[in-house]
């Protein structure tokens, strides 16, 4: 009898074995075919499609089919009690929702991303404190290439940092790239000395902000009106301009114009090269920086805010000499 009931095992174990390795196959074959099949779609497509973004885009969705579809036919085959797609899928994510908190987290981020699409490959963001353009999106994460931190301006540091899709839930993205017109607003600071024509060194920053903004200013005008509808932006002047402002050392110029995110530094280079030529060329103009002065205000005040008393002393601590003091005094007498 027990002869009998071991070999009873022995051909339940073999049954159960042969069926495993039967369902396995299946999985390969399964497998195989659908990487065959992504394969040979994306070669026809790729000699159709030249640009490298279009191709990108070919890659992940063809990624994003094989791999749904590979889940969902090996799930039918090591599951074959299961045939309501809506109850396997239950199951499933009940069972990983249990374990898997943070990569579906992450997985609903890629949702958001791919349907409400606030960035797209290529574009230019800041998470946080990382900032850089956007080169692979995934279900987990999306990659930046760096820009910043010891690189100074945003030029690119070389490094790909990795971000969980689950910050947009959490953390505010600024986009460079997807704005009311895929440009920025820069900022030039000169600042030059209270006794410099600062009417002429105004005209000359608006001249050369005009020179660097013009066309930007001229296309970004057009892309705000289409975007209005999209956006409640309230529409302002997009040309270059120059403001005034006194600070503690001089007269405080700032000129404001658009530019490519990208191009920035190269911008702001392009743009204090020829404001260091221009104003060079005016004896008028000069640079202001910290220094100490002392200021007598008897000689150097306006003449009706002077001091009234002879000898007295102003805020500067300075003692004020008049011509009448000065005259009082007589020469020694002669021989």
């Amino acid at each position: 009898m027990d002869t009998v009931l071991t070999e009873t095992e022995l051909v339940n174990v073999l049954t159960t074995l042969n069926a495993m390795e039967i369902r396995l196959l299946e999985s390969i074959a399964v497998i195989l075919a659908i990487w065959l099949l992504k394969t040979i779609i994306l070669k026809i497509a790729f000699r159709k499609v030249t640009d490298l973004t279009d191709r990108y885009r070919w890659q992940k969705t063809a990624w994003y089919s094989a791999a749904a579809l590979g889940v969902l036919l090996v799930g039918r085959i090591w599951f074959e009690g299961i045939h309501s797609l809506a109850t396997f899928l239950g199951l499933l994510t009940a069972g990983i929702a249990i374990a898997l908190r943070d990569p579906l987290v992450n997985i609903a981020g890629w949702l958001y991303i791919v349907s409400r699409r606030p960035f797209h490959v290529g574009d230019r963001i800041e998470v946080g404190d990382d900032a850089g353009d956007i080169v692979d999106l995934g279900m987990f994460h999306f990659a930046i290439m760096e820009i910043g931190k010891w690189v100074d301006a945003d030029q690119n540091t070389g490094r790909i940092v990795y971000i969980p899709n689950g910050v947009v839930f959490s953390t505010p993205i600024g986009n460079f790239s997807e704005g009311w017109f895929e440009y920025i607003w820069t900022e030039i600071i000169v600042r030059i000395s209270f006794e410099s024509n600062w009417p002429k060194a105004k005209r000359i920053l608006n001249d050369i902000s005009m020179k660097h903004g013009k066309a930007l200013s001229s296309a970004a005008q057009r892309k705000v009106r289409a975007t209005t509808g999209r956006y409640m932006v309230i529409q302002s002047s997009v040309r270059p301009t120059a403001y005034t402002s006194v600070k503690d050392n001089g007269i405080q110029l700032a000129t404001r114009y658009l530019c490519d995110p990208r191009r920035r530094r190269n911008s702001e280079q392009a743009v204090w090269e020829d404001i260091l030529t221009e104003f060079a060329k005016h004896d008028d103009i000069q640079f202001a920086y910290p220094t100490q002065r002392f200021f007598n205000n008897a000689q150097e005040g306006k003449s009706g805010a002077r001091s009234a008393f002879t000898g007295s002393e102003d805020q500067t601590g300075e003692s004020d000499k008049t011509p009448s003091a000065a005259s009082s005094k007589k020469p020694p007498a002669g021989n």
